[in-house]
């Protein structure tokens, strides 16, 4: 190893101060920390991969309905649980003009980020039947949502859905739903990590077996309308933001404010369920909660008890975007667009140096170019290569992390802005050279 950037042995005992020895188990957060450690040890800042932080500027819109709420005094008010008005308003308005889908305001509460959207959920659809308890993913996914499944004790079972694509699909989730115990099938479309986009025809084919077996879909829209290769920008007007909703009642999904307005620092994201849903009545709610409806158990025993509601003053920064968007006076992607170029440009330097794209098709299609992309290099696993690729000033981590059956890394775009180009070029170059 001649080209290597970052000392072998700092590398080496930085994991191991941070009890990390095969980074495939290693969380986001530990491989943050690992690269955070080296940095300020050696001084070189590295091609950060490894965590999807938003790298564009926030919405000015936002930023300043925000700034004019905080100057109104809203800071001194408790928020309501249910959510600031105006934001459930707009949600229904938004979900309605960029999905096609009729969604009560008091269907939409807010949460705490998306992060809380999935806890609270999580917590409520593994009580609602007695005997199923169990959550499904369909993977590869977000890590840290089997983090808050494990913190609580419910199980998950997983698989990945590579190899089982379009009606294969179907054959795939009966082997599990067949057992009886599962509550809730969860994915995210956009893919966090893949970036694989699931078709119309899988939507329906989950939605058709939602409503037979009776369980609820946990729908992760965390990257709402950025497959880019498709306009889903203009209000009101198709193609729209594909969903499951088209094809059950049986769903909650959860918009995330982070991604789409670059908004993450303020924590808000909209926890949506289902008109049918939101007033439905579980008996072992009931039994477990004390609320047998599961919007109010939801709103009113979780949210509550967790957080009593979500910050004031983003609330009226995400309402005047969603009502900016409704109105047509901004498109919802011109900004993030950004990380589609990232995506390209970036994909092309690793396969120009040997690596091969891991989830390179969607369907018949190629993947589009987005938040994230996936990498192998031949003969290594995806810990040897995200160990190796911290000694050339690059982080990021492994998809078997993410839950995937495959040998690999996810690649976020997010904080390689394109004047970081050239040093990631340099950086996979003195790779390559070693790698021969």
């Amino acid at each position: 190893m001649q080209n290597n950037l970052i000392d072998k042995q700092l590398v080496d005992s930085t994991m191991t101060q941070c009890g990390v020895s095969n980074l495939d188990n290693a969380s986001i957060r530990d491989t943050v920390r690992i690269a955070n450690l080296l940095e300020k040890a050696t001084g070189e800042k590295f091609i950060r991969m490894e965590m999807g932080v938003p790298g564009l500027t926030p919405s000015h819109i936002g930023t300043e309905a925000e700034i004019k709420a905080l100057k109104k005094g809203v800071a001194q008010f408790y928020p309501m649980l249910e959510g600031h008005p105006e934001l459930s308003n707009e949600a229904s308005r938004f979900i309605k003009n960029f999905m096609d889908v009729d969604m009560h305001s008091e269907s939409i509460v807010p949460t705490v980020g998306a992060m809380q959207a999935s806890y609270v959920a999580f917590m409520a659809l593994t009580e609602c039947h007695v005997g199923k308890d169990t959550i499904l993913f369909i993977d590869p996914g977000f890590p840290v949502q089997k983090t808050q499944l494990e913190v609580m004790g419910k199980p998950y079972i997983t698989f990945d859905i590579y190899e089982y694509r379009g009606q294969k699909l179907e054959t795939k989730l009966r082997e599990y739903l067949d057992k009886g115990n599962i509550a809730s099938i969860v994915y995210s479309n956009p893919n966090n990590p893949s970036w694989v986009c699931l078709t119309a025809e899988e939507l329906q084919i989950i939605g058709k077996l939602a409503t037979e077996y009776d369980v609820i879909i946990l729908e992760d829209l965390a990257y709402f309308a950025m497959d880019f290769r498709k306009d889903l920008s203009h209000p009101g007007k198709a193609p729209f933001q594909p969903t499951v909703a088209k094809y059950t009642d049986n769903y909650i999904f959860m918009i995330s404010s982070s991604k789409l307005f670059s908004y993450a620092g303020q924590r808000l994201g909209l926890l949506c369920i289902s008109n049918t849903l939101v007033n439905k009545e579980f008996p072992h709610l009931q039994e477990r909660y004390h609320s047998a409806k599961l919007g109010y158990t939801i709103i009113y025993k979780l949210i509550y008890t967790l957080s009593s509601g979500t910050a004031h003053s983003p609330q009226y920064a995400i309402a005047a975007i969603l009502k900016a968007a409704n109105e047509g006076s901004i498109n919802i992607l011109t900004d993030v667009k950004e990380y589609g170029l990232r995506a390209a440009t970036m994909k092309k330097l690793y396969t120009d140096a040997g690596f091969q794209i891991v989830y390179d098709k969607d369907g018949d299609d190629d993947v589009a170019d987005g938040f994230y992309f996936t990498i192998m290099y031949p003969g290594m696993s995806g810990a040897q290569l995200a160990h190796e690729l911290l000694y050339y000033g690059i982080s990021s981590i492994t998809l078997k992390g993410c839950g995937s059956d495959r040998e690999g890394l996810r690649a976020c775009v997010s904080q390689v802005g394109m004047e970081k180009m050239s040093d990631l070029k340099e950086r996979i170059e003195r790779f390559r050279k070693d790698h021969l």
